[in-house]
């Protein structure tokens, strides 16, 4: 009994240390989130106020970047959607390879299910926006309802707290990583301009040299910094867009790291005897050479033993969520609602949108589900029921972010179809929030993700009551 307890202990230990990456990723998204819908908020107040004027002035203003005759001139705008944007791009690609590398998308097993709801969801709604535009020069904004924006997503879950499982939060998260890659896929491949082949060969040449640095051991980031800016200045004279660089870069960011956990381990019990043996003199930290001696070599064991990929995903995380998307959404959500923003919601363009999110996004996600676990393909995990993949199939429907910045390049920045385009993906963005929220809140008591976290988290902040045992 003895052997089985601390067995228990050792695996729910392995499990909690492999859901905390997470959990800290998705409590940045959720607050994250939050910050996001402040920004939109005030710049809907903004552009439809008496100080409107200022509002579309602001993001015209030019801004120089470099010198001289490396000077690059554009409207604050496209700065943000070109450049800011591409930082954005970048971290979606490090999420994108932590996945395939060791997340969700990392065998056919486990991605199966994510990549079918991510296909579904992105073919249906592309479909319907198609059926209810043809003929209409709107057409071309087909791509707008494919997207997926995680983190309203994960900040309406985390409203939820426990009602939900980890594994919806983990399996939502997944499907919007695969639905960032067609994004990524769509913009490059259909939403670029005239190619030029001499600008695209120098942006390729220096995503072969990242790649050859990586193979070759380079690890320090502002290596990799010096290349990627070269490479997104290559792709934005290139005609693909800018941002997909963001997404090439950040596959070449080595993921591997110097030495094995079992090295470092050693070395690390080596150095912490050194510093223990080191003190009780009465001397300060500072004036120990022996122990500052150990505490520099223990940090730099520590840095060969992290990986440049996490360290740089882990650092950047804040400065996107916190400051480059609320900065996108201040800049992109302010449409006049009593101009042509604000009319002919019920045209092809506003419809295809509501209909693609709303409707096809249920459709295309849910039934891709269900299709799985009825063919056998996929098994409905401990605590999961079918409720809580159509509350989740409800949340993938708000597509604001990437929604907003494909209609922007579909339609141009500031025209009559991206105007309305906006308005149409934010209140469905709205009503796809409140739905999945309804729905998931309906869905259980918090019974279930506590059940699935296993013995190890039964008496943490996942369980209702805090410390209820479950039966």
């Amino acid at each position: 009994m003895k052997t089985s307890s601390i067995d228990t202990s050792r695996s729910g230990s392995l499990l909690e240390q492999a859901l905390a990456p997470f959990r800290r990723f998705a409590s940045i998204e959720a607050s994250g989130g939050i910050v996001l819908i402040a920004c939109t908020l005030l710049a809907l107040v903004w552009a439809n106020s008496r100080f409107a004027p200022s509002y579309f002035a602001l993001w015209e203003t030019p801004v120089t970047v470099g010198l001289g005759g490396m000077a690059l001139t554009k409207s604050l705008l496209h700065m943000i959607n070109d450049g800011l944007m591409a930082i954005f791009f970048f971290m979606v690609g490090l999420e994108i390879k932590r996945e395939i590398l060791v997340g969700e998308l990392n065998s056919p097993g486990q991605a199966v299910l994510p990549v079918a709801a991510a296909v579904g969801g992105m073919a249906v709604p592309a479909i319907i926006y198609a059926l209810v535009n043809a003929g209409h020069p709107s057409i071309a904004g087909w791509g707008v309802p494919m997207a997926t924006d995680i983190a309203f997503a994960l900040g309406i879950l985390s409203l939820l707290g426990d009602r939900v499982p980890v594994g919806l939060k983990v399996f939502l998260a997944a499907v919007a990583i695969v639905d960032d890659i067609g994004a990524v896929l769509v913009i490059a491949l259909f939403y670029s301009g005239d190619f030029s082949f001499v600008a695209l060969a120098v942006g390729g040449g220096m995503f072969a040299a990242m790649l050859a640095s990586n193979a070759m051991g380079a690890r320090h980031p502002a290596f990799y910094l010096l290349l990627g800016v070269v490479m997104w200045l290559a792709f934005l004279k290139s005609g693909v867009h800018a941002t997909v660089a963001g997404v090439l870069a950040a596959m070449a960011i080595p993921a591997r790291t110097r030495i094995a956990p079992e090295v470092f381990a050693a070395r690390a019990r080596r150095l912490l005897g050194c510093f223990e043996a080191s003190g009780g003199n009465g001397q300060p930290l500072l004036a120990n050479k022996n122990q500052m001696a150990a505490l520099e070599e223990i940090e730099d064991a520590c840095h060969k033993a992290n990986a440049p990929l996490p360290r740089i995903e882990h650092g950047l995380h804040p400065w996107v969520a916190y400051g480059i998307m609320p900065l996108f959404a201040l800049a992109n959500a302010g449409v006049s609602l009593d101009g042509q923003g604000g009319a002919g919601l019920g045209e092809p363009v506003s419809l295809g949108i509501f209909l693609g999110l709303f409707v096809g996004k249920q459709l295309g996600v849910f039934l891709a589900c269900w299709g799985m676990f009825r063919l056998g393909v996929a098994v409905l995990p401990p605590g999961m029921r079918l409720r809580h993949y159509y509350g989740a199939a409800c949340l993938a429907g708000i597509g604001f972010t990437m929604s907003i910045f494909i209609a922007g390049l579909a339609f141009g920045d500031q025209s009559a179809f991206d105007a309305k385009a906006k308005v149409a993906i934010l209140a469905t963005s709205g009503l796809a929030a409140i739905l999945g929220y309804l729905v998931l809140r309906a869905s259980g008591d918090g019974q279930a993700a506590c059940l699935e976290a296993g013995p190890a988290l039964r008496d943490d902040a996942d369980c209702p009551g805090n410390r209820t045992p479950c039966a």
